[in-house]
């Protein structure tokens, strides 16, 4: 299997498997094939991911694969007349979430087989999910990139508003006025980047313009906050985080799973792929507003998720919290402000490998974390922590699968979530030491939450809620689920390496790449200015 078949396997395979639940075969009754059907595609496709990953060479950074002709990634016309190609590739920041996002659907099919309303309508729209999810971690045209984008939204919507909660028709439509807001000033700054380059959207052409200072900086300036907004919507950062909570609480389990687990994800992923590489001038310049962002968004995250009392709520805020470990890592690039050289090139490139770690991780925990909450309101039919208590001794798996994950959400050493917030807590010291010690604060705070709400609903006197009868142990489905994540959560944190291998040498020369660029338009800017006063 060539590469272009291998990467378009991997994004259409979904999609062709939503096509097949459209055949006669699988008529209403027929439920059970329809389910086993969508796990078999979600399993493959899986397996294709890694595939993907025996291809993958950790020790070249750039783009793959490389042809003979040295051409990076593959390519097909798509629309000649505007120079849309169908462009694909993958390097060590694509990759792993490409695997996550595969792993996260994979166990979401799992949860889902307590969906009984319109179940065919239901598996379609996930496996069209899936499909723009993944063409989004794999396009390297800036076009594509935009079309993949866009398809994720309608399904995302419907799946929210018609397999929702009581308010599913307002989270659908609050998050699909969120999401459209940011894609039309992506939109506005594709085309910014288009006529600026010669009619061009290939996104590794754009980004080595870039970093020769060939877009000037008041464009690179408008470009990144356009684009910066565009993906923090995704990503939840305060303040574009309000959608967030709503449609958590309103979508069923399993979409709760993939929104954490990938959607957020998206816009971390966004920032390092399109908006530094493309706007390295603007990107060190909003460096201080976006790390004081990070910053705030933790402890924001973490005070909000301590005054929830809607189990689900609460893990949303958390989310919040812990993606602003993200937004930190990405942006402690300090330079010095007289020669415009990196200061501390070492801790930069800490806080992008931290960042990436830490949506891995919080892809894994966050996953884990709703999948645990969705297993007992299947059960209870409420969310209400003061109603809970006393699951240790009613579930005993149930509760020690949840500990754990909501222990790698906590950030305890030897599980995943302990990993990416020291490695940007370091790296954030280089850059601000009060900005640090703010973020590290975050690491207190989320403990302080995550024991509280551990000491409430597990390890309470007694549960008082409705349906206490209804509280039976986990199928054995539901232990699967749980144990793989954990299982993972563990992994990830006892092995780290076995992650950053795959990112470094990818992170090193995107440090380096936005590095040149940034310096490439400062030292145009100073000839500018020696000219002028006659040097």
């Amino acid at each position: 299997m060539n590469d272009l078949t291998l990467l378009s396997v991997i994004i259409f395979l979904p999609a062709f498997g939503a096509l097949g639940l459209c055949l006669p075969f699988f008529d209403k009754k027929n439920v059970e094939a329809m389910r086993y059907w969508s796990l078999l595609i979600t399993v493959m496709t899986f397996v294709a991911t890694l595939v993907l990953l025996t291809n993958f060479n950790p020790a070249e950074p750039g783009i793959q694969p490389i042809q003979e002709s040295g051409e990076r990634g593959v390519a097909v016309t798509w629309i000649s007349n505007w120079n849309i190609y169908y462009r694909l590739g993958y390097d060590g920041i694509s990759v792993p979430l490409v695997l996550l996002t595969s792993f996260i659907c994979l166990l979401a099919m799992m949860a889902s087989w307590n969906i009984n309303k319109l179940v065919r309508g239901y598996l379609i729209l996930f496996l069209l999910l899936e499909t723009g999810m993944l063409g989004v971690f794999l396009s390297l045209d800036f076009f594509l990139f935009y079309v993949f984008w866009e398809v994720m939204l309608l399904p995302m919507y419907f799946l929210i508003g018609i397999w929702g909660g009581p308010r599913k028709e307002y989270a659908a439509i609050k998050f699909f006025l969120y999401t459209l807001a940011g894609s039309i000033l992506m939109l506005i700054a594709i085309l910014m980047f288009y006529f600026s380059s010669g009619s061009n959207f290939n996104l590794m052409e754009l980004a080595d313009i870039a970093k020769q200072g060939g877009f000037s900086s008041r464009m690179q300036i408008t470009a990144f906050i356009l684009l910066f907004i565009g993906f923090a919507i995704k990503i939840r950062t305060f303040p574009f985080h309000n959608w967030l909570p709503d449609a958590h609480v309103e979508a069923p389990t399993p979409i709760s799973m993939i929104l954490a687990g990938v959607l957020l994800k998206m816009g971390g992923y966004g920032i390092l792929r399109i908006a530094f590489p493309l706007c390295p001038y603007g990107a060190q310049a909003a460096a201080y507003v976006l790390v004081a962002i990070g910053a705030f968004s933790i402890i924001y995250g973490a005070f909000a998720a301590m005054a929830q009392t809607d189990l689900k709520r609460l893990v949303a805020y958390s989310s919040v919290s812990h993606m602003g470990y993200v937004l930190v890592g990405m942006a402690v690039w300090k330079i010095n402000e007289s020669t415009g050289a990196v200061v501390g090139k070492d801790f930069w490139l800490m806080g992008i490998n931290g960042a990436m770690f830490q949506m891995l991780a919080h892809g894994v925990s966050s996953a884990g974390m709703f999948f645990m909450v969705g297993v007992i309101y299947d059960r209870v039919h409420h969310r209400d922590i003061n109603q809970f208590g006393g699951l240790v001794g009613l579930m005993p798996v149930y509760s020690g699968l949840a500990v754990g994950i909501f222990f790698a959400g906590l950030g305890l050493p030897g599980l995943c979530g302990f990993i990416g917030e020291v490695f940007v807590v370091l790296s954030a010291w280089n850059y601000s030491a009060l900005l640090a010690i703010i973020a590290a604060a975050g690491v207190i705070l989320t403990a302080g939450y995550i024991l509280w709400t551990i000491q409430r609903v597990y390890l309470g006197p007694e549960y008082k809620g409705p349906h206490a009868d209804e509280i039976t142990p986990m199928n054995r489905r539901e232990m699967a689920i749980g144990g793989v994540l954990l299982f993972f959560a563990i992994a990830m944190g006892v092995f780290p390496g076995m992650v950053f291998s795959l990112m470094h040498e990818s992170t090193a020369l995107l440090v380096d790449s936005l590095d040149a660029g940034y310096q490439a338009l400062a030292s145009q800017a100073d000839t500018a200015v020696r000219t002028a006063l006659g040097k």
